[in-house]
């Protein structure tokens, strides 16, 4: 599978006043990981990858993290994410934030292919992923 790399650099506002990271926000980290690995194996942007494939995004359904090392203002961190399973019209995204070369935290991430819900206006409904989708995730 495709594993992407980004480097974080810490900042202050991603902190709380013990001056370590936040724990809410590693997952907004994650999400962003994960949207650059989408990016990195399609070629686009997630603005474009959403159009291309008419759909709304993908969803998060589930969500967890372990975490070893505390984070702080002025490290610079970096997440590996590769998905770790493709079901139907879901996958499961695996991220590793190393900081200081040690691991600092995995968690994981479960993310549903969604797309407008014809029979509900305003509702979503999951979408098997498309073919190319997993080939490029896959390599």
């Amino acid at each position: 599978m495709l594993v992407n790399t980004r480097t974080v650099e810490i900042e202050f506002g991603d902190c709380d006043p013990a001056g370590i990271v936040y724990y809410p926000n590693y997952f907004r980290m994650f999400d962003a990981s994960t949207a650059h690995l989408f990016e990195a194996a399609l070629g686009m942007k997630k603005i474009a990858w959403i159009r291309q494939f008419d759909i709304v995004g993908i969803p998060m359904v589930d969500t967890g993290a372990k975490f070893s090392k505390p984070s702080r203002f002025g490290d610079v961190v970096s997440i590996e994410s590769t998905i770790t399973e493709f079901r139907r019209s879901s996958f499961v995204v695996g991220h590793k934030l190393f900081s200081g070369g040690d691991l600092a935290i995995e968690a994981h991430e479960i993310r549903v292919w969604a797309g407008a819900d014809p029979e509900r206006p305003g509702g979503i409904k999951s979408r098997s992923i498309p073919p190319e989708v997993v080939a490029a995730l896959s390599r």
